[in-house]
């Protein structure tokens, strides 16, 4: 049976069970609402009823913008922030530009074919450079590997988040698939100066600069996934003051170091919006910096976990590549960092843009704090004025326009799967109308005693967030799953759920190689090697160091090829794997602690690639020291 139609309360009445839901439709004002409440009550007494075999609502079913990218299904990042909602508003406007400035963009990557504008290679250092020259206008990124280590492609996964080619069959999806992206290099092999980020983004004003040239118009947004310790200085403020002034708005990554990002510059810059990262749960991270500097949240990932159980870290999943081998591939790994979240951001400004053109900096930072463009998710020291939604964030841009869109309401629930593992007892979700209108939901169901659904925070459309709680007593060992189905008079959605029940275990990456790795070098001068006790690596201590700068890798060799970290084996840096930090040593240091995990990532379909990408690093064959690491 189909429900076409409502059917009063007088005849709600006789299907017994029910009549607390009557009192609940005369508290609903809206005709509209009033009626569909009552056809799905009439729905779930027709389903009470032996003699009949099913009832179900009638939909009314949309088109809906889903890009056909293979890997989009693991871009968990995208429905966090409402965004597959805003993408049927708009999906971006070619006239719209945004600069990303960072370590280039591999002009060659599949999913950056006919998404690029003429950019600039700002590095002025030619041993930094690594490509035999000065600034040039060729923002390809050469690499900044070492020898030791494949090279980053730290750009080129940023402008993959912004503006990936998306529904061409390959790869993954951009934030603003449609808006174009102007490649500037202002990082080389090892890192970038203050001087040179300050030219790119005054050549991506429109003002004068040492290339000569400069764009015309100016960029729409520009992206600064980068940073350093330290106040803002005045030629940096004097510069952002002036890209705003030509109509730009300044997106910037709020630090890795978690600490009070007004340490890290430019986040502690004004007239520029700072970016925490969040992870898949839409909490801060462990590495974010936070602070009253932070104006937004965003996905950032946590890859040290699966909590989906897509079989895959959470960690933002866009365009790279992988140097390690003779030719190049080109990859789509998972990373993690407030560098990952700053993108989301990014691309979602270049939306409103494309939705109103005529929308200022000042415009945006006042919808900002009005809250119009974000979903309020606790701390302002820790998410600023929220966790971005992309879909408010243009309505509110169509709404300054004067041409608001249509109301079309429509049930989301983040995240679409829960995997509590063998010891997590407690996880939530969140059910939320992503579309304007109204929308009435049930309460959330499901099939199997072990699992309870309790609502923490929802309204009287029973949107908001639910508590889901597992019980493995007396469950024998073993694999449990089940559904938790959300309904509502728009649409249904359903959550997977999947549970393990097993005896106690201890886990470990196995045994350790951790290398302390010159960075001017990237020679490694002393080695460890470990075994952990109870899933815990023990304290560990390098010697007798000179002073300098190093990078800290830990991984297993479990083919014995004197290479860490090979596809397969566990692999670990301080701070994180995909942005490791420089550690200064000048004096004595403690609490240098990051986590170690087994590489996963994913193969480039699209283009018959046999290589995963990795980050290799030879150990040393007779090791200097035999300790304890962690």
């Amino acid at each position: 049976a189909l429900a076409e139609q409502s059917y009063p309360a007088a005849m709600l009445q006789t299907q017994g069970g029910i009549a607390t839901a009557v009192d609940r439709v005369s508290a609903l004002a809206d005709e509209q609402q009033r009626r569909k409440f009552e056809t799905l009550m009439v729905i779930k007494a027709l389903n009470r009823d032996p003699s009949v075999e099913y009832a179900q609502p009638n939909y009314i079913v949309r088109a809906l913008a889903v890009p056909n990218d293979p890997h989009y299904p693991l871009q968990w990042h995208y429905p966090l922030i409402n965004l597959p909602a805003a993408w049927d508003l708009t999906t971006g406007d070619p006239s719209v530009t945004v600069a990303v400035i960072d370590t280039g963009v591999l002009l060659s990557h599949p999913d950056m074919q006919g998404q690029l504008v003429a950019g600039y290679d700002f590095v002025s250092d030619t041993q930094n450079a690594a490509d035999g020259d000065g600034i040039d206008p060729d923002p390809d990124d050469p690499g900044d590997g070492s020898g030791q280590q494949p090279s980053s492609f730290h750009g080129t996964h940023v402008a993959g988040t912004i503006a990936a080619a998306s529904n061409n069959g390959t790869g993954v999806a951009g934030v603003a698939w449609g808006v174009k992206i102007m490649p500037l290099r202002v990082l080389g092999v090892a890192g970038g100066s203050t001087y040179d980020i300050l030219q790119s983004v005054r050549y991506a004003a429109g003002l004068s600069n040492d290339s000569g040239q400069a764009a015309s118009p100016p960029v729409d947004v520009m992206n600064l996934s980068l940073g350093g310790q330290g106040s803002c200085s005045q030629a940096e403020q004097a510069t952002f003051d002036l890209a705003r002034q030509a109509g730009v708005v300044v997106v910037v990554a709020a630090g890795n170091e978690s600490q009070d990002a007004a340490f890290s510059s430019p986040a502690n810059c004004d007239n520029v919006i700072t970016v925490s990262a969040v992870d898949i749960d839409a909490s801060i991270t462990p590495y974010s910096n936070f602070g009253a500097t932070i104006d937004v949240a965003a996905p950032g990932g946590d890859s040290s976990r699966d909590r989906n159980g897509d079989g895959y870290p959470d960690g933002v999943l866009s365009t790279a590549a992988d140097d390690s081998s003779t030719s190049i591939v080109f990859t789509y790994p998972f990373f993690q960092g407030t560098s990952m979240a700053s993108p989301h951001m990014a691309g979602v400004v270049a939306l409103m843009k494309s939705a109103n053109p005529l929308l200022t900096p000042d415009q945006i930072d006042q919808m900002l704090e009005n809250g119009e463009l974000t979903d309020d998710i606790g701390d302002p020291d820790l998410y600023g004025n929220g966790l971005i939604n992309a879909r408010k964030a243009v309505f509110a841009a169509l709404n300054a326009a004067g041409t608001p869109p249509n109301d079309d309401p429509r049930l989301s629930v983040t995240p679409r799967s829960l995997n509590f593992g063998i010891s997590l007892a407690l996880s939530e979700f969140t059910v939320r109308n992503t579309g304007g209108g109204s929308l009435l939901a049930m309460t959330p169901s499901s099939n199997e005693s072990w699992l309870t659904v309790v609502p923490i925070s929802i309204s009287a459309e029973n949107l908001g967030t639910y508590a889901v709680a597992v019980d493995r007593a007396g469950l024998t060992p073993g694999v449990y799953s089940d559904t938790i189905t959300v309904q509502s008079d728009v649409n249904n959605v359903d959550i997977s759920v999947i549970m393990q029940v097993g005896a106690a275990f201890e886990a470990d990456a196995g045994y350790l190689y951790l290398l302390l790795i010159n960075r001017a070098t990237g020679n490694v001068v002393q080695q460890l090697e470990t075994t952990a006790s109870g899933g815990l690596y023990p304290p560990f201590q390098f010697t007798s160091v000179p002073e300098g700068l190093y990078e800290l890798i830990a991984g297993t060799d479990s083919d014995n090829d004197f290479l860490i970290c090979d596809s397969g084996e566990a692999c670990g840096s301080y701070l994180t794997l995909d942005q490791p930090q420089d550690i200064l040593l000048d004096q004595n240091l403690t609490g240098l602690d990051f986590s170690v995990a087994h590489v996963i990532a994913i193969p480039n379909q699209s283009l018959d690639a046999e290589t995963e990408p990795r980050r290799v690093f030879r150990r040393m064959i007779e090791p200097a020291h035999k300790q304890a690491g962690r």
